[in-house]
């Protein structure tokens, strides 16, 4: 049994892919990979950096001196100058030219970029995967009348695969805008101590192109396209802001999508997977919670309360910098990122698995569908010479009737035999009844939710195709 706290989106919840992006190790390798960018941007914009030390640090890029690092931050309480030293224990060469120029938020916030790049592609990736899912589900079941619901009161019928639209359209606008904010992805640059980039037009006696032509060759050796234009010592913090809002947007997609699948399981009709040997509860053995959905809502609800902190963080932070932001975003970025990760999993795993119940579908339809299909009651019987408004109060006394019945005494809905019994209507049950048929009700649900398949989601997962199939591994 462990004595320390330790966070359960990272021993339960999150995959091991996402943790990595937020270790220790891929911090620290991605220092050194920034070291190593400078150093060669430096060497080949004519400053005093020889290839020999450049290939010192390359040689050492990966293997890590922690002991050396950590016993050197006891000393000096600074964690970059720390692995600075180390590194430059290992590469004796190259130690004089280790940083050279940099603020510590050139490796700082710099990483940070990289690592929530990477992190937002992961989650692309299991967006896709999802949506992927769902796509297969919405085919299957686009025909399979359903009812409705407006207010969690009976509206008319539509088809489960339909309703399911609904949850891929949210998706993909989540996936709109993860593609964006990765489409914008800058890194911060070489920009000194206030942004002004003052150590640099020093080393490069003044001129200021070699000072541009720096950030540009930094960016491309770590595979970007550009950095912030202007900066104070950070990258502007509204950055994790927007990060962190795109991420609470999956979590409101998740949370609706978890709220209808548990509330279809009450009434039977959907189910999420429930393994053989699954323990629904602990005193009634004969239930089946839906543990997997209420955990992406309790996720969910987590992520978007999160998502306020980088907020505040970026309101409040003063002139060119101020350190209230690091112990902050040290917390709420990474966990956003876990807890994403932990309800995208959830998500692409309850989609696989989902059970559906048409006979439940359609016992509820029949019970409704009297109600439901009294316009066209009425209007078979206009086309019969009736009077539009007499036959509309009928059917008003009759359902007031009908419904009385199921209400107070418990019984079924008997509006049909009423209509038939009423010589206004001129109809008989058997009729009545063969207008019962569920589909008749759909309006245009199986067609849209073709439409939509075909003319919306196709398009964006044929630019995924390669994306290979993946399984999650829930812990329950």
């Amino acid at each position: 049994m462990v004595t320390n706290y330790e966070s359960p989106l990272s021993s339960r919840y999150a995959d091991d892919e996402m943790k990595y992006l937020f270790s220790a190790e891929k911090k620290f390798r991605t220092w050194r990979r920034l070291w190593i960018a400078l150093a060669q941007a430096e060497h080949e914009l004519g400053l005093p950096v020889k290839q020999e030390q450049i290939d010192e640090l390359v040689r050492y890029q990966d293997d890590i001196n922690y002991d050396v690092a950590q016993a050197r931050e006891k000393e000096v309480r600074h964690d970059v100058m720390s692995h600075v030293y180390a590194y430059g224990v290992q590469c004796p060469k190259a130690k004089p030219i280790i940083h050279l120029g940099a603020t510590s938020c050139y490796v700082g916030d710099n990483t940070d970029v990289i690592i929530m790049t990477e992190a937002l592609r992961v989650v692309q990736k299991k967006l896709v995967l999802v949506i992927r899912a769902l796509a297969r589900f919405a085919e299957q079941q686009k025909d399979q009348p359903t009812l409705a619901f407006t207010h969690f009161q009976p509206a008319q019928p539509t088809t489960v695969g339909k309703r399911a639209t609904l949850w891929i359209q949210d998706l993909l606008m989540d996936l709109e805008d993860v593609e964006y904010q990765l489409s914008k992805a800058k890194l911060l640059g070489s920009k000194g101590t206030t942004g002004t980039q003052a150590s640099f037009l020093e080393l490069f006696d003044g001129d200021y192109a070699k000072v541009r032509e720096l950030d540009r060759k930094i960016a491309e050796k770590v595979g970007y396209s550009a950095c912030f234009a202007v900066s104070g010592q950070t990258y502007s913090r509204k950055l994790d802001s927007q990060i962190l809002s795109v991420l609470s947007g999956i979590a409101q997609s998740a949370a609706k999508f978890s709220n209808d699948i548990r509330l279809l399981q009450h009434l039977k009709e959907v189910e999420e997977p429930f393994e053989k040997n699954q323990i629904g509860s602990s005193a009634m053995a004969y239930k089946r919670n839906p543990m997997r959905t209420e955990r992406m809502a309790s996720l969910a609800r987590y992520v978007i309360a999160d998502s306020l902190n980088p907020a505040l963080t970026a309101s409040t932070q003063w002139f060119e910098r101020t350190l209230d932001d690091s112990a902050n975003k040290r917390i709420s970025v990474p966990e956003a990122f876990l807890a994403v990760d932990a309800i995208l999993n959830l998500y692409r795993n309850v989609t696989d698995g989902l059970v559906v119940y048409p006979k439940v579908m359609e016992q509820r339809l029949r019970r409704e569908l009297p109600f439901m299909a009294t316009e066209n009651i009425m209007m078979d019987a206009v086309k019969r010479g009736g009077d539009r408004q007499q036959l509309h109060e009928k059917i008003r006394v009759h359902s007031m009737a009908a419904s009385r019945v199921v209400k107070e005494e418990g019984g079924e809905n008997d509006l049909l035999e009423r209509i038939a019994g009423d010589p206004a209507f001129g109809v008989t049950l058997p009729e009545l009844e063969a207008m019962m048929e569920p589909s008749r009700y759909v309006g245009c649900a199986p067609m849209q939710t073709a439409d939509f398949l075909a003319e919306v989601v196709s398009p964006v997962l044929a630019r995924y195709e390669a994306l290979p199939e993946e399984t999650p591994e829930i812990n329950v």
